[in-house]
């Protein structure tokens, strides 16, 4: 039964964030929220251990299609980082402010960037494209995230200052206009540099959140030394470019496994 003790974990975590919500918050809303998060994801976990080849596929689908599709188009909540902004600068601790707390600002502290794995929908269209390893040497321009970041900040700043009348409204379009850049940008951005994952590396803003605290994650892929062959099949199938033979936080592309696991599953030795 240790091979299951990680998605019972995971599962024991959401359950946790799920019923403190709904307590501190008074809205059994996160109760149900958070519990079918951490149930898709669990699931997924579990797939992948019974071998099954879209484990991931699977939760990022249950996750990723949930919270564009009900909780963005449906309920109206914009849970990009636009959303984020604007509930901070109205003091509201919900929706957006609640979502990045717990996926991309204090999660990472215990399973880094696992939200890019199995719960981002922009990364849900784009692992669907043909290059499911990067085919070209990583390019230099990640400093196009900061410019991002900057530019959504910058847009929710002047909606206040100019007192932009029905905020909501605005928000909600600037979740379908942003989805819709992105989307774009992602798939452009994959063909041209044949690599799905490359908008994750260059352009997503919310990388700013992620990285610097997933060099503290709790949850880590490690290498066993005595059973690598050195074979170089880990570092060939990685989406991000990480060096998972490396198990030193310092390790080459360190802050962006997003734990998917596809070193573990090609590894011939079963060293990682």
């Amino acid at each position: 039964m240790k091979k299951y003790f990680l998605p019972f974990i995971m599962l024991v975590i959401f359950e946790t964030v799920a019923v403190t919500l709904w307590l501190t918050q008074g809205n059994i809303f996160y109760l149900f929220n958070f519990s079918y998060i951490g149930i898709s994801i669990s699931f997924g976990i579990f797939l992948f251990i019974k071998k099954y080849r879209y484990a991931r596929r699977v939760a990022q689908l249950l996750v990723g299609l949930y919270m564009l599709v009900y909780l963005g188009l449906i309920c109206g909540e914009n849970m990009q980082i636009e959303g984020f902004w604007y509930y901070l600068f109205t003091g509201v601790f919900e929706a957006a402010t609640i979502h990045y707390a717990v996926a991309k600002i204090l999660g990472p502290l215990l399973f880094g960037r696992g939200w890019c794995g199995y719960a981002c929908w922009t990364a849900m269209v784009l692992d669907f494209l043909p290059y499911k390893a990067p085919e070209t040497p990583r390019k230099k321009i990640g400093w196009i995230r900061y410019i991002t970041f900057a530019i959504s900040l910058i847009f929710v700043s002047a909606l206040f200052f100019v007192h932009a009348g029905n905020m909501e409204r605005i928000m909600f379009w600037a979740f379908i206009i942003g989805n819709v850049i992105y989307y774009a940008v992602g798939i452009i951005l994959a063909f041209a540099f044949k690599d799905n994952r490359a908008f994750c590396k260059y352009i997503c803003p919310i990388t700013i959140f992620l990285k610097p605290v997933s060099y503290f994650s709790l949850l880590r892929i490690k290498c066993d030394k005595s059973k690598c062959v050195s074979c170089g099949k880990c570092k060939t199938v990685c989406p991000m470019e990480v060096d998972v033979t490396d198990n030193s936080r310092k390790r080459k592309n360190g802050t962006e496994c997003i734990l998917c696991f596809e070193c573990v599953r090609n590894c011939p030795k079963d060293a990682l």
